[in-house]
């Protein structure tokens, strides 16, 4: 594995790039990604977000646009399921490409499409879009995608969950047969690896992780709760020491602003964040998270895979997931980037049933923590449940002391 990025055969000036975003070893994807993206090869990827994968893929494509004069038409695509997300990537592809000539802009829903078509018309080496709007303009004759050269589909088993997978097809028949394919996922199911055998050539796989283990920095912890006591509990959490950037992840939107507003009457400022809000709304909360305006994000599952801030110091599950693979993308905003972190769940008597299938999922059993009575009382273990005959934890934990 390189050492450096120079290393990897990126030029001097990404390679600046890099050490100016304050990152100076190649993470384990990028060291395996970059030289067969700037190779030419089509690539397939199993790397969870939080890995580093952005960069594993941006400065590879960055730098084979950089070595051909600009046509001002699009020459690489990065389709990616979410409008964080993808605003995300256009980020660091403004950092990483500053010394360069490369234009790039992103397009997605939810706000005016108006700006995006001046910024497209201007011309741009880089797109970054989200499927809808992405087909929208296609369908509109704003643009084509007959001049792409490299096309990377990010977080493709996120696209195919949230019902992609027929405009991701679509996409990929727009594009020229002729070009370099990147395919990124966290999980590598049935339907994405269907998905790869007939969009890529010759691919490379490479693989960071098992695709269903948690991440190895992060310290986890289960809290029995009844329902009426979780928000007594979360308040609790959050107040205590060590607690300094947390998301709290909830089931629905209504929960989450139900979260949100209750946090705030009890003196702790939240902000919800979900398909429901407004895109201003939404990019505001992620600012104020990310710059430490503001400690706590409370979020669904939408956002799970598209929240990419490093510092988050805990994640708190307070709904389970009705889906057990969204455990693993949930805990996993935190503990990033080599830091710790901390993923505390609550499992109220209904939910014991999504806890067994997380456990079965990632192979393992959640360490119970006894949560302080009279104000929440922790539910005796049901026969055959995946918490049965648990030894009992002492109260402080991970620098959180209940009570």
């Amino acid at each position: 594995m390189a050492a450096d990025f120079a290393g990897l055969g990126l030029a001097p000036s990404f390679v600046r790039a890099v050490a100016a975003e304050g990152y100076a070893t190649p993470t384990p994807i990028q060291a395996q990604a970059i030289p067969r993206v700037l190779e030419g090869r089509d690539l397939l990827a199993c790397a969870q977000t939080g890995t580093g994968k952005t960069a594993a893929f941006l400065l590879p494509v960055l730098q084979r646009l950089a070595a051909r004069p600009s046509s001002g038409r699009v020459r690489a695509l990065v389709v990616t399921p979410t409008r964080e997300l993808a605003s995300q990537i256009a980020e660091r592809a403004a950092a990483y490409g500053a010394g360069s000539r490369l234009r790039h802009t992103v397009v997605f829903g939810g706000v005016g499409q108006k700006p995006q078509e001046i910024a497209l018309r201007r011309g741009v080496d880089l797109l970054i879009a989200t499927p809808g709007r992405l087909l929208d303009l296609m369908q509109q004759g704003i643009m084509r995608l007959d001049a792409v050269e490299i096309l990377v589909l990010d977080e493709a088993d996120r696209m195919l969950d949230m019902g992609f997978v027929h405009d991701v097809r679509r996409i990929v028949a727009a594009v020229p047969q002729a070009r370099q394919t990147l395919l990124f996922s966290a999980t590598m199911p049935g339907e994405i690896l269907s998905l790869a055998g007939g969009i890529l050539r010759d691919a490379v796989r490479v693989s960071v992780s098992p695709a269903v283990t948690t991440a190895e920095r992060v310290a986890q912890s289960l809290y029995h709760v009844a329902h009426e006591e979780k928000q007594r509990l979360l308040e609790r959490v959050l107040k205590g020491p060590g607690v300094e950037r947390a998301i709290v992840f909830t089931r629905t939107k209504h929960g989450a602003n139900r979260v949100s507003e209750r946090l705030s009457r009890a003196g702790i400022e939240s902000a919800a964040i979900h398909g429901n809000k407004s895109q201003s709304a939404r990019e505001r909360a992620l600012d104020g998270f990310r710059r430490g305006l503001l400690p706590v994000l409370i979020a669904t599952d939408i956002a799970a895979r598209g929240i990419d801030v490093d510092g988050v110091t805990h994640v708190i599950n307070f709904d389970l997931p009705n889906v057990a693979e969204s455990y693993v993308h949930r805990i996993g905003r935190t503990g990033r980037a080599g830091a710790s972190g901390t993923a505390i769940s609550f499992c109220e008597p209904g939910e014991r049933g999504m806890l067994a299938a997380i456990e079965r999922f990632i192979r393992g059993r959640i360490p119970v923590v006894n949560a302080p009575a009279p104000a929440v009382a922790a539910a005796p273990a049901s026969e055959g449940t995946a918490s049965e005959s648990r030894p009992r934890q002492p109260r402080r934990w991970r620098g959180v002391r209940i009570g």
